[in-house]
């Protein structure tokens, strides 16, 4: 990638590049997300001083949800995307599990905790080789490489044996897609002649390109994992009120074939995962400083008893100003969700279980001061980042000795501090860092399972009755991070149902105090190299893993020329 190569400090750590351009960049819609996403930033000597984050899609589930038995729910909800399934399935039947009372038998929680555990792995190993990769890789700068020099790197950074011939068979393959002008996957990734923001070595893109390709098959293993129990995936049918209905799943064949493909997945992820998270971020040393927001919430994750936030494997907590010596025990009650930048009727901020949807589209920012379809949660009226980075932050600061190992490692390994986790570069490590933890902690979900079965223990389904009024909450701390389904029941029917889902956190627009989205917070400072091609801002937004769907259009302020690209 010769001329595109950045300076490097004297410690080590590469000096971000960046232009002299001052203007707007319009980035709609972000691609390689789930749904649609325009990103507009106002650009001031190459660093980014305001953001807009702006959704561009409306569904109405709470609106389609009125009126139906609440045990629908979970079959609507989930549907909301094809991507984060299983966990509205999961969100929607906690919360009428919590409305009617049940409590569900202790088999039942591990199961639906060992399929939340597969669409983590699922989830996460796709994020980061397939939606986020290429924002650091570049594809074009593999076929410079030497492979026989990258095979070599490939086995020191990893317990599993790789080729030269291997690697060559990879860059034969992106010769050829080069020359046949059919790109496949990389349609559109290629920055031709390159551009100053990437600076791996042409071996680690190789490394990376070879993986890439391979995860496309591995990320099969933990879907068809999700459906040894789920019955089928995406949308997973094996959920219900008061426990689980998978009876024919409890043989030791059933769960042989679940152990089998978690295992596969467990190796990819320890040996090729997580050692190229660590050769990428080696080189990308600025990004952890650059990216950061200041709060954190997390519902925690994987209960041993549905009611108790405090028995989640993964512990709960809220983190303000990136005070990891306070963190604050999470409080239900402290959530409200505003709506005055928001497309819907009035200003009033409500909490979720006195949530209102009313639709009021009014045009783009510019035309009026409402720019998104998203509302914009706060805990005790501030802004919070949830997901990984948000889950394992309130982990590390509480001393949970899994996480504490493992960020100990990766911070060692990378030979940067604690501070470096509140970053772009950080919240794509902790990513990593929490999949390798849980993939690890479905092993013993299975023995537990399996000695349960074994003691002659095979109850999942406790009864219940559909009570004429009540209301529930069901907390799931999703792979994109704290989701929450609320329900109020009347004459047995959905009077209000509300979803405050990951990204309405993260990447929702301001709220009536005018504090920005973790999102906009985030975009607040990065330095952009070329304005023609935002990278950078695609970086920081895809770190959050966007739920909300080719092309990216970039407005010059100065000659108003339209610059599109697409990304993939």
């Amino acid at each position: 990638m010769s001329g595109c190569r950045a300076k490097t400090a004297p410690a080590g750590i590469p000096v971000t590049p960046k232009s002299d351009y001052s203007g707007p960049i319009v980035v709609d819609p972000i691609t390689r997300i789930e749904g649609h996403l325009r990103i507009e930033v106002e650009v001031e000597n190459g660093r980014i001083k305001n953001a807009w984050s702006s959704s561009q899609l409306f569904r109405g589930l709470e609106i389609i949800l009125k009126g139906r038995d609440p045990r629908d729910a979970q079959h609507f909800t989930q549907r909301s995307c094809g991507v984060c399934t299983y966990v509205h399935a999961l969100a929607s039947t906690r919360c009428v599990d919590n409305a009617v009372g049940v409590r569900i038998p202790k088999n039942a929680t591990l199961i639906r905790n060992m399929v939340l555990a597969a669409q983590y792995m699922h989830d996460h190993i796709v994020h980061f080789y397939h939606l986020h990769a290429l924002d650091w890789v570049d594809v074009t700068n593999a076929l410079k490489a030497d492979p026989a020099k990258a095979a070599k790197l490939a086995n020191t950074i990893s317990p599993r044996k790789t080729t030269a011939a291997d690697l060559k068979a990879v860059q034969e393959r992106l010769t050829k897609f080069v020359e046949s002008g059919q790109l496949g996957p990389f349609t559109n990734a290629y920055f031709l002649g390159g551009h100053p923001s990437y600076y791996l070595e042409p071996e680690v893109d190789l490394i990376a390109t070879a993986h890439y390709l391979e995860a496309l098959r591995l990320q099969v293993k933990a879907a068809r994992a999700m459906a040894v129990f789920g019955a089928k995936n995406p949308h997973t049918q094996f959920t219900d009120v008061g426990g689980v209905t998978c009876y024919a799943a409890l043989t030791p064949e059933r769960i042989a074939e679940f152990t089998a493909l978690w295992k596969e997945t467990k190796a990819f992820i320890d040996e090729v995962y997580i050692p190229d998270l660590l050769a990428v971020a080696g080189s990308y040393k600025d990004w952890s400083a650059i990216g950061g927001t200041s709060n954190f919430l997390t519902f925690g994750e994987f209960p041993t008893d549905e009611y108790d936030l405090n028995s989640r494997f993964f512990p709960q907590g809220a983190i303000f100003n990136r005070d990891l010596s306070a963190v604050k025990d999470f409080d239900p009650s402290s959530i409200m969700e505003h709506v005055r930048y928001s497309w819907y009727e009035g200003d009033k901020a409500h909490h979720p279980y006195e949530g209102v949807t009313e639709p009021k589209y009014t045009g783009l920012r510019g035309e009026n001061d409402r720019y998104s379809w998203m509302k914009a949660p706060r805990y005790l009226e501030e802004p919070m980042e949830t997901g990984p980075l948000a889950q394992v932050l309130t982990a590390y600061a509480r001393g949970h000795k899994e996480t504490k190992a493992l960020v100990d490692m990766v911070l060692g390994k990378l030979g940067v501090g604690p501070e470096a986790l509140f970053s772009t570069l950080g919240r794509t490590a902790a990513r990593g860092i929490e999949t390798a933890i849980i993939a690890e902690k479905t092993g013993q979900m299975i023995n537990e399972l399996k000695d349960n079965i074994a003691s002659g223990d095979t109850t999942i389904y406790e009864p219940w009755e559909m009570p004429d009024e009540a209301e529930g909450v069901g907390f799931v701390t999703a792979p994109r991070g704290a989701l929450s389904h609320w329900i109020k029941i009347r004459e047995g029917k959905i009077e209000n149902f509300q979803l405050v889902v990951p990204s309405t956190w993260s990447l929702g627009p301001r709220c009536a105090n005018g504090k920005l989205s973790p999102v906009e917070e985030a975009l607040v400072g990065t330095p952009v190299a070329d304005p023609k091609r935002p990278v950078e801002i695609l970086r920081t937004v895809h770190s959050f893993d966007p739920c909300i769907a080719c092309g990216v259009h970039v407005i010059d302020s100065q000659t108003n020329e339209v610059h599109k690209f697409k990304v993939l």
